[in-house]
Parts: structure tokens; C-alpha cells; sequence
């Protein structure tokens, strides 16, 4: 799978992964001043890219866990999709659950962006669905005794 990145004039930095073994690419703030961020207060971040994703693949940009976990920061649709036919700037919307104001800085890794392989369904209407032992149980019915 080939990921091609346009550079917008305000991106300094370029998706990478940071170990051997990601699955995501972190994403940067391609901010020019610091982005202050009260306590349930959304914003939408720039990332400075452009991507075109190959015919079946979509990018998903999700919450980095140490953001989410020290600070509260995550991403206001917990994960989001980029379509292959999108060529818009990628950003990032992001949002404080904390109860403390957190800074975004200039170049700082907001995000990360795992590329994905998919498949169209084709849908097929029915009267009936087959029987499972769970059948409609559904927000918790399968931890229960």
C-alpha cells in the first residue's frame, strides 16, 4: 500500500511510526501558536497534509492514549474516517474531557493514523435473521450470570 502525502505550507512534520511494530502514524499539530483548550472545549487541529489513499484502503485517525489518559484530550468522534476520495487537509477534532485546560504546542503528536483495508457490502433485505444464543441482548447482556 503506497500513502501519498502532500505537504501544505504550514506542515513541518510528516506522518511516521514510532516503532517497528505500529499500526499507526502519529500526526502533528501544524499550528503556528499554542492552542488552549478549557475543559470540554472542542477544536478542529491542522495537520498540514493531503493524502490520496489507494482504491479499497481508508485512513482512520484515532485518540493517542497517552494524551487521553494523562490529559483528557481525544478526538470528539472517538474514531475518525477518511475516505479514499477525500483530498481535503487532514484534521484532527479534538477535545478536552478533563477538568483542567491543556495547550496543544506547534508540531505536537495530536493523533494517530492507521491505514485500513475494507470491503463494500452489498446489502440483501430479509424477513429473518439466523438465531444466536446471544440474540438481542446487547449493552452488557454478556457480562451478566
Amino acid at each position: 500500500m503506497i500513502l501519498k502525502v502532500e505537504c501544505l505550507e504550514h506542515n513541518r512534520v510528516l506522518p511516521e511510526y514510532k516503532t517497528s511494530g505500529a499500526a499507526g502514524m502519529d500526526l502533528c499539530a501544524a499550528i503556528e501558536e499554542p492552542v488552549v483548550l478549557k475543559p470540554l472545549e472542542r477544536a478542529l487541529i491542522p495537520t498540514g497534509l493531503k493524502i490520496e489513499l489507494e482504491k479499497g484502503y481508508e485512513a482512520q485517525i484515532r485518540p493517542r492514549s497517552g494524551l487521553s489518559i494523562k490529559h483528557g484530550i481525544t478526538l470528539i468522534n472517538c474514531v475518525g474516517t477518511i475516505d479514499e476520495d477525500y483530498r481535503g487537509e487532514v484534521c484532527v477534532p479534538v477535545v478536552n474531557l478533563s477538568s483542567e485546560e491543556y495547550t496543544i504546542m506547534p508540531d505536537e503528536r495530536i493523533a494517530q493514523m492507521v491505514i485500513s483495508k475494507y470491503e463494500k457490502a452489498k446489502i440483501d433485505v430479509v424477513t429473518e435473521l439466523s438465531d444466536t444464543k446471544r440474540g438481542e441482548g446487547g449493552f452488557g447482556s454478556t457480562g451478566k450470570a
